[in-house]
């Protein structure tokens, strides 16, 4: 992949709820693969206040992993973003899901496959419909990417939590295999390319 002029592709987000507290809040639903990466690039985010590992877009209600893995349920791994777009903007989530994971293999990334690991994402308002389309767009014309696009994008239907032992996967296995030799590599790249879009703690 190229280096993208993001800036001419990104707008302005909009709000969506609030914590309780009086601090506007929207969400966003995104899927790359295997949500342990996912979810360990994206709470690393400054504006971004949760992480929630889960199951979105398939027919059956509150699956388990299990279920999942056996390709026929249509959910796909992904995560659900809680964030501020006072400080972090749907295109700037955008920006980094476009750039942190491979959008032109399809039910694919890496060695998982499957279409529990297909890109997507599922847009939540027209507005997001409408950022996420364009921004496609413009990524296949601007040839960012050798091969076309094949992120689906979708609209929200449903998120279920994954289990307990899914979240914060990264931050508590991670001398695991899977984290050394998947997650790790993925996260010190990020770390590298959005530095200025990091936490401070």
């Amino acid at each position: 992949m190229t280096d993208m002029n993001i800036s001419n592709i990104l707008g302005k987000s909009e709000t969506g709820g609030d914590l309780g507290d009086g601090l506007e809040t929207d969400t966003a639903i995104l899927g790359t693969g295997c949500f342990w990466c996912t979810e360990a690039i994206f709470q690393q985010l400054k504006g971004v206040l949760k992480v929630t590992s889960g199951y979105s877009g398939g027919h059956i209600a509150n699956p388990t992993y299990e279920q999942v893995c056996e390709k026929n349920t249509g959910h796909a791994e992904a995560i659900e973003v809680v964030y501020n777009p006072a400080e972090i903007t749907f295109d700037e989530l955008l920006e980094v899901f476009w750039q942190t994971h491979d959008p032109t293999t399809l039910n694919r990334q890496g060695n998982d496959v499957g279409p529990q690991y297909r890109s997507v994402i599922f847009y939540k308002s027209p507005k997001q419909k409408e950022k996420s389309e364009h921004y496609k767009v413009e990524l296949n014309k601007s040839g960012s990417f050798k091969d076309p696009i094949v992120t689906a994008i979708e609209p929200f239907t449903n998120f279920y939590a994954a289990e307990n032992y899914h979240q914060n996967y990264f931050n508590s296995n991670g001398s695991q295999p899977y984290c050394n030799f998947v997650v790790r590599p993925k996260v010190e790249k990020f770390q590298k390319v959005f530095k200025n879009k990091l936490k401070t703690h």
